[in-house]
């Protein structure tokens, strides 16, 4: 086979087609280099993995291969980077770990992949094909466990399947709604000799997604945005993995729309975005809420109607509301708030069409209205002159611009990052927002640096979730990764003491850390240098010289218990049930 014609048979179209369905023939080689050369095909340029037993014939080829390896200190943490790497990247996540425990410690990540519908091929080394099913060394049912939290999952048994699945795997993963794809190697498979060529296309007949919406919907939404005096729009992480974030904002400003976020919604518009009101939800603006609870029309794009933001009240969520539901995966029309007008598609390619068919609004009644509510309720806090969380977020902003990408842990400090952090691009602001996952920071700042090794890159995290992951401080210093770690220490575990403080009478159980380390310590045994900072007039100094120091630099701020995230909706309280009060 001629070059050309073999140059031109590797580069696949967006479509999953060749233009010539002559298949690349392969030498001889076993089932891991056909992995290997598979996942190269498909555009792997690193994977994060822990090795084993199983693995070894695999980690073997990887000597000799192009793509890179990089090696957590466990293998929860390789799922999470590899979560935040096709977060900032935009591509699929590729995460390999042994059989047995290491396979088990993946769970936790792929359940928080799923949740947020990040798109992750997931490897796991097994016992070899005539041990499964016998309780040997090492085996767990993988592909058992996780069926309820993957998109689908193989269990290799023929090494001749190998380039079919890896290919299957790679599409199912990152079309249609995205998700995490397992596949399961066992030990005699990766060893076993392959001749089967790169598949030249996928045909998966039970596989099928809507990419356009139906053009009679779309402009039955655009008579009915027409018809509104009181519209709002409700963008969720869908709008960010459809690449739909600029479209948005041209329907935004053709329209003069007002547009709330979710948490995973966040940098899908401008922060600094005149329409934008704000995350809405348990800890979003009032003005979001109210905005939602008053409208006439809303218009939700790439988002499930999560709890967080319901408080899962179908009854007492935007009643006044015809509801325009955008969603590529046709699960989620009708599932939690009734539909008036379902459209499935890929958010930006409704988008596309909607804006064809939309025209200039008249609702300067209803800007007056916001504005009013957003001058009365401004997102504020006390500047008495204490360090603060708000303080120094307002003050990372600042000093960072509008370049730097955001990841945060789970908890307070994950609430005070969405609303005082300025994001104005999409897949700057990385969270674990569907599962909540405390221990998701450190990994997932690994990951988005890697994504953009060019890039300004923090973490913010509180002492509670940093010690479920910081041992991966040493995978930092090991690829001399450039993170900032922006510590909000408060010696508690904050979310959960507000909760008991606002809602349980203060009776405080199991929240106190009192054998924290010293954290400027130990970032130093890593080698990595750190500061603590204990008053507010030392902010911006410490950042700055995080910003000029090159490595990795963790920075210590001691803050209060008593610090709490306003506003608060309490769960199961209606959208509008909002707690502002200050300490």
């Amino acid at each position: 086979m001629d070059k050309a014609k073999e140059d031109a048979l590797i580069a696949r179209d967006p479509e999953i087609t060749w233009e010539d369905e002559e298949s690349l023939a392969l030498d001889n080689y076993n089932g891991a280099k056909a992995l290997l050369d598979v996942l190269d095909q498909e555009g792997v340029e690193l994977i994060f993995g822990y090795p084993g037993g199983s693995l070894l014939a695999l980690y073997d080829a990887l000597l000799d291969s192009s793509i890179r390896h990089i090696l957590p200190r466990h293998e929860q943490s390789a799922v999470h980077a590899a979560d935040a790497y096709a977060r900032v990247s935009g591509k699929v996540g590729v995460c390999l770990a042994t059989s047995g425990p290491g396979a088990a410690n993946m769970v936790t990540g792929i359940a928080n992949a799923y949740m947020d519908s990040i798109p992750l091929v997931i490897l796991t080394g097994q016992v070899s094909t005539h041990l499964l099913g016998t309780d040997s060394f090492q085996e767990v049912d993988i592909t058992g466990i996780t069926m309820p939290i993957t998109k689908h999952s193989y269990l290799v048994k023929d090494a001749r399947d190998i380039p079919r699945i890896v290919k299957e795997a790679f599409y199912i993963a990152s079309t249609g709604r995205p998700g995490p794809v397992l596949i399961d190697l066992p030990k005699n498979i990766m060893a076993a000799e392959v001749n089967e060529p790169y598949p030249s296309k996928v045909a998966l007949k039970s596989y099928k997604f809507f990419t356009k919406g139906n053009p009679g919907q779309i402009s039955e939404a655009a008579r009915a945005l027409a018809q509104s005096k009181k519209p709002v729009v409700y963008a969720g992480g869908g709008v960010i993995t459809s690449g739909a974030g600029k479209i948005l904002q041209e329907v935004l400003e053709k329209t003069n729309l007002p547009v709330v976020t979710t948490l995973m919604g966040i940098g899908s518009v401008p922060s600094k975005h005149p329409n934008h009101l704000g995350m809405v939800g348990m800890h979003g603006t009032i003005t979001a809420n109210l905005a939602v609870d008053a409208c006439d029309l809303l218009i939700a794009i790439g988002v499930r109607f999560d709890d967080r933001v319901t408080s899962g009240l179908k009854h007492h969520f935007a009643t006044k509301a015809k509801v325009i539901h955008i969603d590529i995966d046709p699960a989620e029309i009708g599932k939690v708030i009734r539909a008036h007008i379902p459209i499935v598609g890929d958010a930006r390619l409704v988008l596309e069409e909607f804006l064809t068919k939309i025209n200039p609004l008249a609702i300067q009644d209803w800007w007056n209205e916001l504005r009013s509510w957003q001058k009365q309720y401004p997102l504020s806090y006390e500047q008495d002159g204490r360090l603060n969380p708000q303080t120094i977020l307002e003050a990372m902003g600042k000093i960072s611009g509008e370049e730097a990408i955001v990841v945060t842990d789970v908890g307070q400090h994950q609430m005070w990052a969405a609303q005082f952090c300025p994001i104005n691009q999409e897949r700057h602001f990385i969270t674990s927002a569907g599962l909540g996952t405390m221990g998701f920071g450190l990994p997932a700042v690994i990951g988005a640096q890697f994504a953009k090794p060019d890039s300004l890159v923090f973490l913010v995290t509180g002492d509670g979730s940093l010690q479920m992951s910081i041992h991966e401080l040493a995978t930092a210093v090991q690829y001399h990764l450039p993170i900032k770690i922006v510590l909000m220490n408060n010696g508690v575990l904050g979310m959960v003491r507000q909760m008991q403080k606002m809602l349980f009478n203060e009776r405080f159980s199991q929240i106190q850390l009192d054998a924290n380390p010293d954290f400027v310590k130990l970032a130093d045994a890593y080698g990595i240098k750190g500061r603590r900072v204990e008053q507010a007039d030392q902010v911006e100094d410490a950042l700055k010289e995080a910003v000029a120091t090159p490595g990795p630099f963790l920075l210590d701020f001691t803050i209060s218990p008593d610090e709490v995230v306003l506003p608060f909706v309490p769960a199961g309280q209606g959208i509008t049930e909002i707690l502002e009060g200050k300490e």
